[in-house]
């Protein structure tokens, strides 16, 4: 009588987390497909990288959807990264290293301000 007892207060105890799991969907941005905007483009330039993407714009490439080509702008670093990126894989096909996209003539680093001098 006991072990019933114990067997049926196990089950009811594991009720409501099997009726909570089952009872859930998993809700995933859904990422298979071709890439078809820029903001696509240059988050998964981003994610490669590990920099900033700067510009984004289509190329031809290897079939009827093409890639795109992104600069990324890498912080605290002499250069950047230039990546193309396939649109029916949604992978990086090509990665090249570029001088910093948007610079001004020099790379970014430290600022360093000397007072007293004129």
């Amino acid at each position: 009588m006991r072990s019933r007892l114990l067997a049926l207060g196990l089950a009811l105890s594991l009720a409501p987390a099997l009726l909570l799991s089952a009872g859930t969907t998993k809700s995933r941005k859904h990422t298979a497909g071709a890439v078809k905007t820029a903001g696509d483009a240059k988050a998964i330039a981003e994610r490669e990288t590990g920099g900033k993407a700067t510009s984004a714009r289509r190329v031809p490439l290897n079939g009827a959807s093409g890639g795109w080509e992104v600069d990324v702008r890498m912080p605290h670093e002499a250069k950047g990264w230039r990546c193309i990126i396939d649109s029916d894989t949604r992978m990086v096909h090509t990665r090249t290293r570029i001088e910093q996209p948007g610079a001004k003539g020099t790379a970014e680093g430290p600022v360093r301000m000397v007072k007293g001098t004129r």
